[in-house]
């Protein structure tokens, strides 16, 4: 009998019904999260092309003084890019949730801190996607514009509350399917077996 090893005999971890290694789970999941983290980047520069499309920025009006003035509804239309950024925030925080807790339920608390880093990350790339497609700083286009030119404002986010929004929604989602979602240990059978009763001697 040779002493000699064939390197391409099948190994107990890729023969079927074997479990997987530590090391080789604890790198499966390292690569699972640098995907789900460059996965909520993409998904943060696609919702900046979103805002930058929805919002409707407040433009005015330079006169002939040399002074800017703007309507009414220019006026309310200020609040426009965060609600705008909140509305789309959520629910790429709810999305983000919800794949986070497909893919990572298994792993425990950990996934809260983990959604709040990707969801942050997703916030500030769909900050800096709208605020680059968008008209640019407000005060040096006013400065260079003539008499009856309309400048546009920047498109920013003026209150930073506003990304916080994309955190919430997936936390709450991950902590509803914490407290409503089944416990994978626990095992349930898809049909119960009913208790057979005692038939008594006749």
């Amino acid at each position: 009998m040779s002493g000699v090893i064939d390197p391409s005999a099948e190994t107990p971890a890729d023969r079927p019904g074997q479990r997987v290694q530590p090391d080789v789970r604890h790198r499966r999941t390292w690569l699972q999260v640098v995907l789900y983290l460059l996965a909520a980047g993409g998904v943060g520069a696609v919702a900046g092309v979103l805002w930058w499309q929805v919002v409707p920025l407040p433009v005015y009006t330079v006169g002939s003084n040399g002074g800017a003035s703007t309507t009414e509804r220019g006026l309310t239309q200020y609040v426009a890019g965060d609600a705008w950024f909140s509305l789309i925030g959520f629910g790429v925080g709810v999305g983000l949730g919800l794949l986070a807790w497909r893919v990572f339920r298994r792993i425990g608390w950990p996934i809260v801190p983990l959604v709040v880093v990707a969801s942050v990350i997703a916030a500030l790339i769909c900050w800096l996607v709208g605020w680059k497609l968008g008209p640019g700083p407000f005060p040096p286009r006013l400065a260079e514009a003539q008499a009856e030119a309309l400048v546009p404002i920047e498109l920013t986010v003026r209150a930073p509350v506003s990304v916080l929004v994309w955190p919430f929604g997936a936390v709450l989602v991950t902590l509803l399917g914490s407290s409503l979602g089944r416990d994978d240990e626990v095992p349930r059978a898809i049909f119960p077996k009913r208790p057979r009763r005692a038939m008594s001697p006749p």
